[in-house]
């Protein structure tokens, strides 16, 4: 007899599908995706519409009424896995009276790691398309996760995907799944056929991954709560993502919204310059326009506005520490180049060299990035950062750069190395140019701690926390010329 099926304790949605509706767009409006009131509303038709039967429709129906950028579907699909999950408990929970005596055909001793891993071998093999599995390597995925990946925690039992995936010992089993795919070919297959077996066993084993992962987040939302693995568990969105913690995934997936950055700065400022036209009143036009009827009534007569475009110097550090801060801000500023008169890139480790030549136009923005440490002069002793030194080879080398037309942007988090940080020098830069700001990547608790020389030039230029994209967009969104 088939083991019979227990409903949760706890409901999945204590104030109604309404409720729990308005409680996901709220989460996902905590992790940054942008969900407004009218959006919320087309996703309860959405679910009136569709229905509940299919997990996977109902999926795809909320995400076209909440989403609005292809790039948070990673963060929303992870969202939806806390709230509509796909089972609760262990997915199949039997009564204790039924416990000894069903058991199904299938099963295998939690205890025999040999014998299941065999097991999931034969069911990744048998599975063409993972998309389409069938329920027994879902069960197997959700027996890993409870046999290998449960561990006992100061808040009770919690879950751990690495520790069910090390139990499985994937780099053997996809060797395993490897040779599965390739017995059809016989003896002797051909390079392409081996080709095409690695990339599925690689696909597979990925899909298996983020399998154990989804399980592991879905009992763990249950142990300690779905904040628990919004904070540690929920992929970040692009824009959230500190610089100095992203991978080299995460800051190529940050390029992608540079275009979309820099279109929605330009909009604000147009529609600041908009507003700033109002209330200039032109004198002198406006007395010559009231002459014919006595200024009674008098006719009003705005200034032509004039909108700034100064000239931009960035001054960026390009060391290893804060080179993916340093590109993803030169991306945005060469983005907003028509806002400035000239714009001057000065790049340094601990020579300072000028690249503005590299940024042309049509200049292929990830090649000249690139081309900055193979062929400029930013470094000329032990290439490691040193400020100072960059500080006073900008001003010998670049005397007539900065004037009382120029915005001096500095790009760096002002760690010297415990070398010299030269602050008179930086204080003339200051003085010579009309603006002067500090970008620093760093959370601003790290400030003066260590090498840091942030305090001291905190005395001499405004600094600003940049950590992350929308941090970034926000402070630059400020510091646009009107």
């Amino acid at each position: 007899m088939a083991p019979r099926r227990i409903r949760p304790t706890r409901p999945l949605a204590p104030h109604g599908l309404p409720g729990h509706l308005v409680g996901f767009v709220e989460a996902l409006r905590g992790v940054g995706i942008s969900v407004g009131p009218s959006e919320t509303v087309d996703a309860g038709r959405v679910m009136a519409t569709l229905g509940l039967s299919d997990r996977e429709v109902l999926r795809e129906g909320i995400a076209c009424a909440v989403l609005r950028r292809p790039d948070h579907r990673e963060t929303y699909d992870a969202m939806f896995d806390l709230w509509f999950p796909a089972a609760m408990g262990a997915r199949a929970v039997v009564t204790d009276e039924e416990a000894d005596g069903a058991r199904d055909d299938d099963s295998l001793p939690a205890d025999d790691v040999e014998a299941m891993r065999q097991m999931l071998v034969d069911l990744l093999t048998d599975n063409p398309d993972l998309a389409d599995m069938d329920e027994r390597l879902v069960a197997m995925v959700a027996r890993i996760v409870e046999a290998y990946g449960k561990y006992s925690s100061s808040r009770g039992p919690s879950f751990s995907s690495y520790q069910a995936l090390k139990a499985m010992a994937l780099d053997e089993l996809e060797g395993k799944l490897l040779a599965g795919l390739l017995a059809p070919y016989g003896d002797e297959p051909t390079p392409t056929q081996e080709q095409i077996a690695k990339a599925l066993a690689a696909q597979r084993i990925t899909q298996l991954r983020k399998m154990v992962d989804a399980e592991t987040k879905r009992r763990t939302a249950e142990q300690l709560g779905r904040d628990h693995v919004q904070m540690y568990g929920i992929p970040q969105l692009s824009e959230n993502v500190e610089f100095l913690r992203a991978s080299g995934e995460q800051l190529r997936q940050m390029q992608r919204v540079v275009a979309p950055l820099a279109r929605t700065l330009a909009t604000r400022l147009a529609a600041r310059r908009r507003r700033s036209r109002a209330g200039v009143i032109d004198l002198r036009k406006t007395l010559r326009k009231s002459m014919s009827t006595g200024g009674v009534p008098i006719d009003v007569v705005l200034a032509k506005p004039r909108p700034a475009r100064p000239e931009l110097v960035v001054l960026c550090d390009v060391s290893g520490s804060v080179a993916g801060f340093s590109h993803f801000t030169l991306l945005l500023v060469h983005a907003l180049r028509q806002q400035f008169s000239r714009v001057r890139v000065f790049a340094f480790i601990d020579t300072t060299d000028e690249v503005t030549h590299m940024f042309g136009p049509e200049a292929d923005l990830a090649v000249a990035i690139q081309r900055i440490t193979r062929e400029a002069g930013v470094y000329s002793r032990d290439g490691h950062s040193d400020y100072g030194n960059a500080f006073a080879s900008f001003v010998q080398a670049f005397p007539n750069v900065l004037s009382p037309r120029s915005s001096l942007l500095v790009l760096g988090d002002g760690r010297t190395n415990y070398r010299n940080p030269e602050t008179e020098l930086l204080s003339h830069m200051v003085t010579a140019s009309r603006h002067a700001h500090w970008l620093n990547p760093e959370p601003r608790h790290l400030w003066g701690s260590g090498d840091s020389a942030v305090p001291r030039y905190q005395e001499i230029i405004t600094m600003h926390e940049c950590r992350s994209a929308k941090q970034l967009a926000g402070v630059i969104d400020q510091l646009l010329p009107v």
